[in-house]
Order: structure tokens, then C-alpha cells, then sequence
């Protein structure tokens, strides 16, 4: 009786781990698949051997207006696509709210923003990002080419909409990806991410 009551437990405890989305630096980052505006489906494992950054993502959100608007998000994607890192832009908010958009939508806003993602991809049941805990928008996950999560935060220590706070930032994201390409040692590391709640389907 004891034995089967701590098997439930340790089942209960699993169950809340997932829900919660609490995953683990330094582990393998939770596999997933998503369609894009496309309809072509991308596999998170299928990049294996690339490092890949993940990008919760809300245009309608002022904390991601201040990196769209000032053209830093794009300059990062471009930067970073260009040695060969995988961008991925991640929707999780729900068909009808802030956030949302329909596939041919999301092809105009990419052209209009001048976005170099190499995917954006459509998480309307929010599945994914309560898999990694994604809260906010922005909020950034780097993946090494070992399929490891090493980093999940903010882009930078400003926890601002403003524009004007990307002055003196620090951005973690590039400092991290920077060593990675450079083969330097990366300890994982998470940081508080800000900006807007993500927009889940309740």
C-alpha cells in the first residue's frame, strides 16, 4: 500500500513538473513540432548540431514593439542566422487575442518588420510554451548543438518598453551566443525575463 501510494506521488509530481513547464538547464531541451505560416511543420530535433534560439513572440505587445521598432531584433536574427544559428519566432497566444494572426498575416508582418527568423511558428494551443515555461514576450531560450538548454531569460537587463533603455542594456542573448560561436565555455544560466504575459488559451 505504502509502495503504491509513493508511485502515485512520484506520478502526481511528474504531472506538475510538465504543467508547470519546469525545465532544466544544462538538460535536453523538450522536443516539439509546429507548423509555421507555411504549413510546414519544423521539429525542434531536427536542428540538432546548430544552436538555436527560441523567441516567444507578441507584436501587438510594447516590450516587443521597443526591439521591433528599433530594428534590434531584426539586427540579432540577421547577425546571428548569418553564422548559422537557427531563429525561431514563437506564437503562443490563443486565436483571438493580442498576438494572434492568420498564416497570411504573419507573411505580411514579416516582410513589413523586416524579420530574418528562419521560422515563425504557430503555438495557438499554447502547448509549447507551457512545455518551456515561456511567461512573457519577449522571452529567449538558447539551445547548444547538442540539443542542451543553456540559457532561458530576458534578451537584456533592461526591463523596459522604452526604446531609450536599450542604450546602456546588456543583452545576454548576444554575450551568450557571442562565447557559443567563439567556442568559449558557457555555464547555464537563466535570468527573469519581462514584457507582456503570453497570451494562452484558457
Amino acid at each position: 500500500m505504502r509502495l503504491m501510494s509513493g508511485v502515485l506521488t512520484f506520478i502526481l509530481l511528474a504531472f506538475v513538473f510538465t504543467q508547470a513547464g519546469e525545465i532544466k538547464l544544462g538538460a535536453p531541451a523538450p522536443d516539439f513540432t509546429l507548423k509555421d505560416a507555411e504549413g510546414k511543420a519544423h521539429q525542434l530535433s531536427d536542428y540538432r548540431g546548430k544552436i538555436v534560439v527560441l523567441e516567444w513572440v507578441n507584436y501587438g505587445c510594447p516590450f516587443v514593439k521597443k526591439f521591433y521598432n528599433s530594428g534590434t531584433m531584426q539586427a540579432l536574427q540577421k547577425k546571428y542566422t548569418e553564422k548559422g544559428v537557427v531563429w525561431i519566432s514563437i506564437c503562443s497566444s490563443a486565436p483571438g487575442k493580442q498576438g494572434h494572426y492568420a498564416p497570411e498575416k504573419i507573411r505580411e508582418l514579416k516582410k513589413e518588420k523586416g524579420a530574418f527568423y528562419t521560422a515563425y511558428l504557430i503555438d495557438e494551443e499554447g502547448t509549447v510554451g507551457r512545455l518551456y515555461g515561456a511567461k512573457t514576450t519577449p522571452h529567449m531560450f538558447i539551445i547548444d548543438p547538442d540539443g542542451n538548454l543553456v540559457y532561458a531569460g530576458a534578451i537584456d537587463d533592461q526591463p523596459s518598453s522604452k526604446q531609450s533603455s536599450l542604450k546602456n542594456a546588456r543583452n545576454y542573448l548576444s554575450e551568450t551566443l557571442d562565447k557559443m560561436l567563439q567556442n568559449q565555455p558557457v555555464k547555464p544560466f537563466m535570468t527573469k525575463p519581462y514584457g507582456c504575459s503570453v497570451k494562452y488559451k484558457k
